[in-house]
């Protein structure tokens, strides 16, 4: 099952040096198997990580398929992260269409 889960950099560090994210984070599911509907759960993720920033950032969309939509998510199931670009402006809407990255480039975007 893919899941959506909302984070801001430093969640997403978190993940890169423990290796999982918590069964606590909100996650999101689509409602079904179209792109319609997985893009309303990316969409929703991205609003949520807006929410969880302190003042200006970059909002992060960790997408994992994993068999238990309730359990801790382990980076090996990380297939995908998205994120907002460096120059983000803070009058952003939090709808804004996130990059996206591939788990390889977690490095270079927490480095970024």
């Amino acid at each position: 099952m893919r899941i959506y889960l909302p984070t801001t950099l430093a969640g997403l560090a978190r993940l890169r040096d423990d290796g999982s994210l918590p069964a606590t984070a909100e996650r999101y599911v689509a409602d079904g198997d179209g792109e319609e509907q997985e893009y309303a759960a990316l969409v929703a993720a991205a609003v949520d990580a807006a929410a969880l920033l302190d003042g200006p950032g970059r909002r992060v969309v960790v997408v994992a398929d994993v068999d238990d939509p309730d359990g801790d998510v382990p980076l090996r199931d990380v297939v995908a992260v998205h994120a907002d670009p460096e120059d983000r402006p803070a009058d952003a809407d939090a709808e804004d269409d996130l990059g996206w990255y591939a788990t390889q480039e977690i490095d270079d975007l927490l480095s970024s």
